[in-house]
């Protein structure tokens, strides 16, 4: 059994594999000053940056736990989320309205993905 760390700091790695599953740390936006479609645009970007250094892509994407600052902004991004998705590919996915570790970022994911084959 092997686990490979990728970008490991004192407090986390940004990507683990295991057994042939990637695990991303939770993704937020590049700007944080943006709206929800824009930090939601800018996050799945970080997302597939992540699983292309991987050795996967979103096609593969096996869950994602999406967190939502306020849910009156659902809707906004579920709007890019769904462009993002490629069409039967959608993952089991979650999303709960939480608070953030920074009070202006409005919506942060964690993503499960296989390693392509």
């Amino acid at each position: 059994m092997s686990i490979e760390r990728m970008e490991t700091a004192q407090r986390m790695s940004r990507i683990v594999i295991h057994n042939d599953t990637v695990y991303l740390c939770g993704q937020v936006a590049k700007d944080a000053s943006a709206g929800i479609k824009e930090q939601t645009a800018t996050m799945l970007d970080k997302v597939d940056t992540l699983l292309e250094q991987a050795g996967s892509d979103r096609n593969n994407i096996l869950s994602a736990t999406v967190y939502i600052r306020d849910m009156k902004d659902f809707a906004g991004m579920n709007e890019v989320w769904d462009s993002w998705v490629p069409e039967g590919y959608a993952p089991a996915r979650a999303c709960v309205e939480a608070r953030m570790a920074r009070p202006e970022l409005l919506v942060e994911v964690s993503v499960v993905a296989a390693v392509k084959k």
